[in-house]
């Protein structure tokens, strides 16, 4: 597929995704016009097949792959739906507050059920209690894919619950501004009126939350389309009761003001079928070729610009990497931190690592660097 067919099949998947979310039937003399091939291409690395999938049927176009990913997708939120239940009812017990974060809150502001895919459920909940959930998730069932490493422990459970249970929002390796800001978030939330330790966002915080954190994927590695059509369905539904004063302040204490605007914008022309600025559309660009998660070749190129571009920018990108700051060994490497004479020992694991285990990776990445000017 060539970048002007990859740019083609990303405007029919918002013109796609945009009908649904828009409640209108697509047009079938254009829908039958689209390569299903390079749709489903792209729209998988955006994760939005099964929304996609959702607006070719409603067009009478039936293709086994998005059938498929739709069905899917119906599946696992209503398998980690069960699962989720179990849980809260287990935090209830155990009387530990927790609040259900991002696309959990999210998915449910779409017209149906499996239309906004999801790759895992995010959970905050009481740091106090990080040994005690993790007691509780084992006797639900999950195996522990990592813990006690960075701001989040991961668990899976067959057949396809992902969950990660955060013991914060961000971590210090995130934006300063982000992390204190929300160093102490359990004095933003509301207590939920239908039980007794579960707690939310108002409408306000959770949206500045959403775009708090996709700034951080957009910073980093690059966020897909997926999060502005995110963004766009939150402003749909909550649109008349946002303080734009209110997220205007905060914003800017954050440091993504900026950002928040840029974002709100680009979401409501790009699928409500109006003309991009210049600006929207260098936007829409970096976060057509980004993907759902971002990219190697973006997390470098700006972790490079951030550091102060040219051969200055390169030079610390990769003393960073070999060298790493103590708030990130403290996050990724919490043995390293804690018995700190073994430091050495994970300079050289690292070191090891990169050059076998992560040997593709590594070559991708010097290889961005050599083009990088």
């Amino acid at each position: 597929m060539t970048k002007d067919e990859y740019r083609s099949t990303t405007d029919d998947i918002i013109y796609l995704s945009g009908c649904v979310v828009n409640d209108t039937v697509p047009d079938k003399d254009r829908v039958a016009e689209i390569n299903l091939e390079n749709l489903y291409q792209v729209a998988n690395k955006h994760f939005l097949t099964a929304i996609v999938g959702f607006a070719l049927e409603s067009a009478g176009i039936y293709d086994k792959r998005f059938i498929q990913a739709k069905a899917k997708s119906i599946r696992k939120v209503t398998a980690m739906e069960i699962d989720k239940e179990l849980l809260f009812e287990r935090l209830e017990q155990e009387k530990i507050w927790y609040m259900p974060l991002k696309g959990m809150i999210i998915k449910e502001l779409y017209p149906s059920v499996g239309l906004r895919q999801m790759s895992d459920f995010d959970i905050l909940f009481d740091e106090k209690y990080a040994e005690k959930v993790s007691e509780i998730m084992l006797e639900l069932g999950f195996t522990c894919e990592h813990i006690g490493k960075g701001n989040h422990d991961v668990y899976f459970k067959q057949p396809v619950s992902n969950f990660e249970m955060h013991t914060g929002l961000f971590g210090e390796n995130h934006k300063p501004e982000i992390f204190h800001y929300y160093i102490d978030v359990k004095k933003k939330l509301i207590k939920d009126k239908d039980n007794k330790y579960g707690y939310h966002f108002s409408v306000n915080d959770m949206y500045i939350y959403l775009t708090a954190h996709e700034y951080k994927h957009y910073n980093g590695g690059g966020t897909g389309l997926r999060s502005v059509l995110d963004t766009y369905v939150i402003l749909k539904k909550y649109g008349n009761e946002l303080d734009t004063d209110y997220i205007k302040s905060e914003t800017e204490k954050l440091g993504i003001g900026e950002f928040e605007g840029q974002l709100k914008s680009l979401a409501v022309h790009l699928f409500g079928g109006i003309e991009l600025t210049e600006i929207e559309q260098e936007m829409f660009e970096y976060i057509t070729f980004s993907g759902t998660y971002g990219n190697i070749k973006n997390s470098v190129s700006n972790a490079v610009k951030k550091y102060g571009n040219g051969k200055k920018g390169k030079f610390r990108y990769i003393m960073k990497k070999l060298f790493i700051p103590m708030k990130d060994i403290k996050m990724y490497y919490p043995f390293y931190y804690k018995h700190k004479v073994l430091l050495p020992v994970l300079f050289f694991y690292r070191i090891g690592k990169a050059i076998t285990v992560k040997r593709r990776q590594t070559k991708k990445t010097l290889g961005i660097l050599k083009k990088i000017k």
